[in-house]
């Protein structure tokens, strides 16, 4: 009797222990709980799964959707954003950006029945044979065959955050600096300002100019702003222009009315938010640098970059830092 009890305890031991072995390794097991979801400040653009790179792409033009070979878009898109006659790196690095910024598009959802889109102001440019052969005429085989050779050279080759291809958005030039992400559209971590090497030298129309009366200055911008008071004398209209770190105009105070500089720059079609605004005679003058949101690569700086040495790998490291280059 006494062993029979004896036996029963040792076998209620062991069974207690196996159940705290067997919890502990289902708890090995479960994956970690996630943390309650943080609302950023400003959204960053966001990071789509992470795929691999197909052969082909949905692409929308003109309302109609084709399929397409990757490589064939991309000379199409280069054709479009970058003068075939730009440096080989620095079309080499545009080829690589508008690969990554295609994938992005299609990874990120961006269009129900499509990849991506040829319009500039939601995808990417791009040039059909037809566009190419009617913008180069009898110079299309030299510029064709420079536009090829830099996607052929970059094939495959994609920039990526995480494993994930990122928003590599590009611009035409900046002045002097690169816009940061996160003043337009959202924090991106490796969409920061940095330095660009461009000049009036480099850049045809570099600095640009915008001149109003002070009558079309006021109402202009009381087509938005109704709110918005031009009772005193012109000169003293605008009481405020402010700057971020990149010297791109952040905010004016207007009539005692706020406005972006991206506000502004839409409203009087200024070429870029690198601007100033002077007063003078009855007339408003803005004075504009660059061209373009001044996100990401800038073009021309990247062509000053190659013509001193840079390779693409270079040039890409320095606007997209942070990111790795896959190929």
């Amino acid at each position: 009797m006494r062993n029979s009890l004896w036996a029963a305890f040792l076998a209620l031991v062991l069974t207690f222990a196996l159940c705290r072995m067997q919890a502990h390794l289902t708890a090995d097991r479960e994956p970690p709980r996630p943390a309650a979801a943080v609302e950023p400040e400003k959204a960053a653009p966001a990071s789509p799964p992470a795929m691999s790179a197909p052969e082909t792409l949905r692409v929308l033009h003109k309302g109609e959707v084709t399929e397409m070979e990757l490589e064939d878009y991309l000379v199409g898109v280069v054709a479009a954003e970058m003068p075939a006659d730009f440096e080989p790196e620095a079309l080499k690095a545009q080829a690589v950006a508008a690969r990554s910024f295609a994938l992005y598009c299609r990874d990120s959802g961006r269009h129900a029945d499509a990849d991506v889109c040829t319009d500039p102001g939601c995808c990417q440019a791009w040039k059909s044979e037809e566009d190419m052969h009617n913008g180069w005429g009898a110079d299309y085989d030299r510029c064709h065959g420079r536009v090829a050779e830099a996607v052929s050279e970059t094939a495959g080759a994609v920039l990526t955050w995480e494993g994930r291809p990122i928003f590599a958005a590009f611009h035409s030039s900046s002045a002097g600096m690169t816009e940061d992400c996160a003043a337009i559209w959202g924090g991106a971590p490796y969409l920061l300002s940095v330095s660009s090497p461009e000049s009036a030298e480099s850049v045809p129309g570099y600095v640009s100019t915008v001149t109003l009366t002070a009558l079309d200055f006021r109402d202009t911008l009381l087509s938005v702003a109704p709110e918005a008071d031009f009772s005193g004398e012109a000169e003293s209209w605008v009481s405020a222009l402010d700057y971020d770190a990149s010297g791109r105009a952040a905010q004016a105070v207007i009539g005692g009315a706020a406005f972006t500089g991206a506000e502004l720059r839409a409203l009087f079609s200024l070429r870029s938010t690198a601007f100033s605004l002077d007063y003078a005679d009855g007339v408003f003058t803005f004075t504009v640098t660059g061209f373009g949101h001044g996100v990401g690569m800038s073009q021309y700086g990247a062509n000053v970059m190659a013509a001193e040495g840079a390779d693409f790998a270079d040039i890409l490291a320095h606007y997209y830092q942070g990111t790795e280059l896959t190929m």
